[in-house]
């Protein structure tokens, strides 16, 4: 026997009607770039608009995109900062029936024309700071049809328009297309993964029911009366949901944009009023330096209404909590994945334990517990359950309303994988579970490194520096960074009767990366240790490695 309720479905245009009506007069504050320091330095300008005026406008980019010869389910790139036109994008493309896909601005020039080009996106809308990349991409990217830059447009450029004329030489989209609440609405790109990055595709009904269970009180705690400060990047795993989820519950916004550096953020933070802040460890560890400094100087900032800051991306060690407890504010961290939406786990802490206790502290430095509707499971590596001890190990697995139950394009899907006839996602952690349900990650089963949050292929890079003439054997392994949480070491056998040098081999393999992605160091030896079946044994590296770096080369502080 069927129930009684109305079969409503759970689509964006839902949030954005919301955000049009009942808080339409909410604020929504930007800084954009507003000409440069005399360094050369970007200045930060205040934008300020309303929920009722990006509704508008994100309905004049739904009937813009419903002008072009497009077909239902096409996607739509964006390759932007965080700012109210990436929002109105948020809204406006998976409400004309089209699926937002979020670029990663910090990935390298050839990375995004290959993930573009296997999206099969048709259009961009591109960021103006980021033009000079324009005319490669149209090379690159047959698919690519039209390109709308946020923003003054510098220059007129072929093929290009300005989105602002764009949208706003069309009417407000009057009625909404059929949508089911189980069509695509936004595609995330992971590189959390071995090989080429893969595609995650974000439901209609994935995006309500991830806000809806993100605002609770046990989770990130996100109402009305809230201002919101997401400094994880819009690109990053829909901002860890952030956008959607203040736009459901009317929480004031604050984009930040490029500007992001400790002394910006507490400014921000001081003048806005903001009371939820989210962002990686990186981030957190420039405002707690800023924080620190300001106190020496007796000047410290007013941060009396934040009450929560959110950390994930990466773990944060106990010290970062600590260290924003001296100064009274909260920190909560978070875990997820691009395949999880991302928003799986939160430390919050049961009502008998007190977060400044040495007991409070050690549980929120785990990934905590799941939010309604997530579970998780280990396993061993035979497949078999493991008890959920907070002491033994085992593979993490997550299943949930918006889990990915596969890849765009149907790829990698050895990571899916049914147990007691339900679908699950092996994320590649090994992890402990305890009987309160705390989760901790303990190590990954994959050599990918995490720096600042953004993932960093070991794989891609040994290939890339295996190509040196000089070059015998090459193992990438992640160091321990106070900063970046990791760094990419290399550890290089050369060629009988060659030598070469760290700087030699950045210069060989810089054309092909993303400055960021570039080892901090490289080790020479005569050796690779060498398992049974060919491959190296990167634990043994790890380990023998431990500790590297710890004043044996100058800290890079150029990395974002």
């Amino acid at each position: 026997m069927q129930g009684n309720m109305m079969p409503v479905p759970l689509t964006i245009p839902f949030i954005l009607e919301r955000a049009r009506t009942i808080f339409r007069n909410r604020e929504v504050v930007s800084l954009l770039p507003g000409g440069r320091n005399q360094q050369g330095q970007p200045v930060p300008q205040r934008h300020t608009t309303t929920y009722g005026e990006v509704a508008d406008r994100a309905l004049r980019l739904a009937a813009a995109l419903q002008g072009l010869e497009l077909t239902p389910g096409d996607r739509i790139a964006t390759l932007a900062v965080n700012s109210f036109r990436h929002l109105e994008a948020y809204l406006g493309v998976p409400s004309a029936g089209f699926v937002l896909h979020t670029m990663n601005i910090r990935l390298h020039p050839d990375q995004v024309a290959w993930i573009l080009n296997h999206a099969g996106d048709r259009v961009l809308l591109i960021e103006n700071v980021f033009v000079s990349m324009i005319p490669a991409l149209q090379a690159a990217c047959p698919t690519l049809e039209k390109i709308y830059v946020l923003g003054d447009l510098p220059e007129p450029m072929p093929g290009v328009e300005s989105y602002d004329e764009w949208i706003m030489s069309h009417t407000p989209l009057e009625r909404y297309p059929d949508i089911d609440e189980n069509d695509a609405a936004g595609l995330c790109y992971t590189s959390g993964t071995t090989g080429n990055p893969k595609g995650v595709l974000y439901s209609h009904r994935s995006n309500v029911l991830h806000s809806m269970a993100c605002a609770p009180k046990d989770a990130l705690n996100v109402g009305e009366r809230d201002t919101v400060l997401p400094i994880v990047p819009m690109f990053h795993v829909n901002a860890w949901g952030l956008p959607y989820t203040c736009t459901m519950y009317g929480a004031r916004q604050i984009f930040a944009g490029m500007f992001t550096d400790g002394r910006t953020i507490a400014q921000i933070l001081q003048d806005e009023k903001v009371t939820i802040a989210a962002g990686v460890p990186t981030i957190w560890l420039g405002l707690q330096n800023e924080l620190d400094c300001a106190r020496t100087a007796g000047t410290p900032y007013d941060l009396s209404r934040l009450e929560r800051l959110i950390v994930g991306g990466s773990a944060a060690p106990e010290a970062l909590l600590r260290g924003f407890q001296s100064h009274g504010l909260h920190m909560t961290q978070a875990w997820g994945m691009t395949e999880t939406h991302p928003v799986a786990t939160v430390s919050f802490l049961p009502p008998d334990i007190d977060p400044t206790s040495d007991e409070g502290f050690a549980l929120r430095a785990k990934q905590g517990r799941i939010v309604p509707l997530i579970e998780l499971e280990l396993i061993s590596e035979e497949g078999e359950l493991v008890p959920h001890d907070g002491k033994t190990m085992g593979r993490l697995l997550v299943r949930g309303p918006w889990v990915a139950n596969q890849y765009f394009r149907g790829e990698g899907q050895g990571s899916f994988l049914e147990l007691g006839g339900q679908q699950w996602f092996d994320t590649g952690d090994i992890a402990t579970l305890d009987e309160r349900g705390y989760m901790h990650i303990q190590d990954r089963s994959k050599d990918l490194i995490k720096s600042g949050g953004e993932w960093i292929s070991s794989v891609d890079l040994e290939n890339a520096m295996m190509a040196h003439p000089a070059v015998a054997q090459c193992a990438v392994i992640a160091m321990d960074d106070p900063k970046w949480d990791e760094r990419p070491l290399a550890i290089v056998v050369p060629k009988a009767g060659h030598s070469v040098t760290h700087e030699q081999l950045l210069e060989f393999i810089t054309p092909k990366f993303a400055k960021w992605w570039l080892p901090d160091a490289t080790v020479l030896t005569d050796h690779l240790p060498i398992g049974a079946t060919g491959k190296i044994l990167k634990r043994e590296l790890r380990q023998e490695y431990r500790g590297y770096g710890s004043g044996q080369f100058p800290q890079r502080n150029d990395l974002t």
